[in-house]
């Protein structure tokens, strides 16, 4: 791991449980962004460029499965939707949204620069809202106050881990 990061590398039992969440072995993983306080991984932080050369643009990877359920119901009940609408009548929204694409950017590159997808960020940013699996690991692995649709969606989500770790890796 290089300086870059605040988060703390990953090891070989939060590999194994991200395996375990994700039903594969994960690819880029370089830290752990977010750790549930179940004990888990919750977001993995990954390289920008993957081992085997593909651009990987999505720095803040959700993993546990209960969280990103939590934002596939609320993506399925048309929030995206809402949340886009709300940056056109909002100019204080747009413009924190706007620095949330911004922050997203300058970690990203803070790891490696990958011309490939200079200027993309992820979930939508900063035009719409695309993933709220984006936005919620980017909330949780850049911290409150950083992202404004993820500090929304880890409100809206509630506590995904009340009822126990999500894996049990060996």
């Amino acid at each position: 791991m290089t300086e870059t990061s605040p988060h703390e590398p990953a090891t070989e039992a939060d590999l194994a449980a991200v395996a375990a969440q994700l039903g594969r072995t994960p690819r880029g993983t370089r830290a752990v962004a977010y750790r549930c306080p179940c004990g888990n991984p919750a977001v993995v932080e990954t390289t920008p460029r993957l081992a085997d050369g593909t651009p990987f643009p999505t720095l803040f990877y959700l993993t546990c499965p209960r969280a990103t359920s939590a934002c596939s119901r609320l993506e399925s009940g048309g929030l995206m939707k809402e949340m886009t609408a709300r940056l056109a009548d909002d100019e204080d929204l747009a413009a924190r949204y706007r620095a949330a694409h911004e922050d997203y950017l300058a970690r990203r590159k803070a790891i490696g620069d990958v011309p490939e997808i200079d200027g993309v960020s992820a979930g939508g940013m900063p035009g719409r809202v695309k993933c709220l699996h984006v936005h919620l690991g980017h909330a949780l692995g850049a911290g409150p106050g950083v992202n404004p649709f993820g500090d929304e969606t880890a409100e809206l989500v509630g506590e995904w881990w009340a009822d126990g770790p999500c894996v049990a890796p060996e």
